[in-house]
């Protein structure tokens, strides 16, 4: 299955689960979509929980079936808990850290940018979203990009970003200092539930 390009608001809806993080597309409009969607929907079963659990993080960041499944089975041979492993290595995303530095209000702009060649690690143009970070690693705005009306306005809107990154805003870069720790991602995640779905 190829990486899911419609409508945020419409997921969001249907899983009753913000994949943008801000609660902003259930604000309005907090049940499926559809002519049925507010009605109550029925109970589901266990694998039908499994299933939403996974869907709920695989849309969160962006993912095609096949990418998440090779990221879950490359957290299972990774030393530690494997639930906290998955989370470590979808935070390590160069996507995902374009996002949570503030460059992009959104996962999927930040592969945007990344895709269109923007954004360096370390010093060096890398644009592929799915690149894995490590820590210490610097990510920036490439020079010609940081006139950027987009990245700009991103940067203004941004609230707060997470203590696992630190931002120079003389230079545009920020680094990765470490990986997060499941306490500091978000809560409404069930990860026991996503290794049920691939485990049973």
């Amino acid at each position: 299955m190829a990486r899911y390009t419609g409508s945020t608001n419409r997921i969001s809806r249907r899983l009753g689960f913000s994949t943008l993080e801000n609660g902003k597309e259930l604000a309005k409009k907090p049940y499926a979509p559809g002519q049925h969607g507010s009605k109550k929907s029925k109970k589901l079963s266990n694998y039908g929980v499994q299933l939403q659990e996974k869907q709920k993080l695989r849309f969160m960041y962006g993912l095609s079936e096949k990418q998440f499944k090779a990221t879950f089975v490359r957290a299972g041979k990774m030393s530690g808990v494997h639930g906290d492993n998955l989370f470590k290595l979808l935070e390590s995303r160069l996507d995902n850290l374009v996002y949570r530095l503030g460059f992009s209000t959104t996962r999927r702009g930040a592969r945007q940018l990344v895709n269109h060649g923007h954004i360096t690690v370390n010093g060096k143009k890398v644009d592929i979203p799915s690149y894995t970070c490590k820590p210490g690693d610097v990510i920036a705005v490439k020079d010609n990009a940081k006139d950027m009306s987009i990245i700009k306005s991103s940067l203004e809107a941004l609230l707060k970003r997470v203590e696992f990154v630190t931002y120079d805003e003389n230079k545009m870069a920020g680094t990765y200092v470490r990986y997060p720790e499941r306490s500091e991602l978000n809560a409404d995640i069930n990860e026991s539930l996503i290794i049920e779905y691939y485990n049973r």
